[in-house]
């Protein structure tokens, strides 16, 4: 038999960028016993997380939820508005924007692929005036849509997306604008009715704190309008039905019961601590870590301050040092897994992640495991970025620990 946990002593230090540890309330939320998908209790479920993910993506629009991972919601979003040989319009910042644009191909789709030529494109945020340029050269109006990916899981950047939404307006452009926000939800400001998006997709595993397993889209008026001339074939993932039904909380299909304990669990944490208070926090630990890499003498992924991410560094290792063999190096001695180096960026960096429950000693003790690796690996550092970050948590303001009463 399969043996699932084999830690031999302490908690396995999971700082991947996703999926993200779990708390334990949350865990404990999913054990609760399965109840009739149909029956009055689960509609005041349904209800209820329908309503609290709203204030998650900051929107009155309907939240259409899937047990699906982010993948199905990228193919939910492209198929309830879009018809076969639409040209879309999208813009590479990493690994996962490539993903979407294979898939955009795979549904046959006519994806138009811009950005910064080479790893460039990979160090930097979407560059709002390139689709405005675009997009004002397609007098006919063929492109439907622009597709762009808020937080770039693999590099460690996140994109203004409110630019994007004002270079699509300055166009005077009618494509509808797309956005995955997979990573970035309840760990970086995201907000789908002010900045314009018309559909967000978005997932479980990241700063939600769930397993896998859950995927959202956020429709906007003009994009469920879309959907109705939408030709491309869908019927799992349509809109149309699951919208109807969640108005008394249940879904056209059998859901993921407990998983919904979770994120029902999930938003009493994030909306207990305070939207605001979230994002903080994950910028004041991603500061640090930056710091950190800085005193390690290493380079930040991300190569444009304007667009750090919260979520997530990328660490750059000096040419001829395998990324990989420091992150074998970690995981072997200090039982830490750390994010791979995706696409072109395999082997040249690793990845550090600090959303979900994360807090300051969760970061120390991460970076630690980090700098002991490093110099087990025979990675050259040039000071110590544990003192470094170390110096700056204590120094931060908190909001004071709430005790209940």
């Amino acid at each position: 038999m399969l043996k699932l946990d084999f830690h031999p002593a302490g908690r396995h230090f999971l700082q991947i960028p996703g999926p993200s540890p779990v708390p334990d309330r949350i865990l404990r939320a999913m054990s609760y016993p399965t109840i009739d998908h149909r029956g009055p209790e689960f509609g005041a479920l349904g209800l209820k997380v329908l309503s609290g993910i709203q204030k998650i993506f900051k929107t009155t629009q309907p939240v259409v939820i899937y047990p699906a991972s982010g993948t199905g919601a990228w193919e939910a979003a492209l198929t309830n508005t879009l018809s076969p040989g639409d040209h879309v319009l999208m813009y590479e910042t990493g690994h996962f924007a490539t993903l979407w644009k294979k898939m955009a191909e795979a549904l046959g789709l006519k994806p138009e692929f811009i950005g910064l030529p080479g790893i460039e494109g990979w160090r930097r945020g979407v560059q709002a005036d390139m689709i405005e340029a675009r997009l004002r050269e397609d007098k006919n109006h063929a492109i439907k849509a622009v597709c762009v990916v808020h937080n770039e899981t693999s590099t460690g950047v996140t994109s203004n997306i409110a630019a994007v939404r004002k270079a699509i307006d300055a166009a005077g452009h009618p494509a509808l604008l797309m956005v995955d926000t997979i990573s970035g939800l309840a760990a970086a400001d995201y907000r789908h009715d002010e900045w314009g998006v018309d559909v967000t997709v978005s997932g479980s595993q990241k700063g939600l704190m769930l397993p896998p397993g859950i995927s959202f889209n956020v429709p906007s008026k003009k994009a469920i309008a879309a959907g109705k001339s939408a030709k491309l074939p869908r019927a799992f993932w349509d809109w149309t039905d699951i919208i109807e039904m969640n108005k008394s909380g249940y879904w056209p299909y059998t859901p993921n019961t407990n998983l919904l304990y979770g994120l029902h669990e999930a938003l009493d944490m994030i909306l207990g601590e305070g939207l605001d208070n979230v994002f903080a926090r994950h910028n004041r630990l991603a500061a640090a870590c930056r710091l950190a890499v800085n005193a390690w003498g290493l380079e930040v992924q991300c190569a444009d301050p304007a667009v750090y991410s919260p979520v997530l560094t990328g660490v750059m290792t000096p040419e001829g040092i395998d990324a990989d063999a420091v992150r074998k190096t970690i995981y072997e001695r200090f039982d830490m897994s750390l994010g791979t180096g995706l696409g072109k960026m395999k082997g040249r960096m690793f990845r550090i992640g600090h959303l979900g429950e994360a807090n300051d000693l969760t970061l120390m003790a991460t970076l630690a495991g980090c700098e002991m690796g490093l110099k087990l690996a025979g990675v050259p550092v040039a000071a110590s970025g544990v003192a470094a970050a170390m110096d700056y948590l204590a120094h931060q303001k908190v909001p004071p620990l709430k005790i209940a009463a």
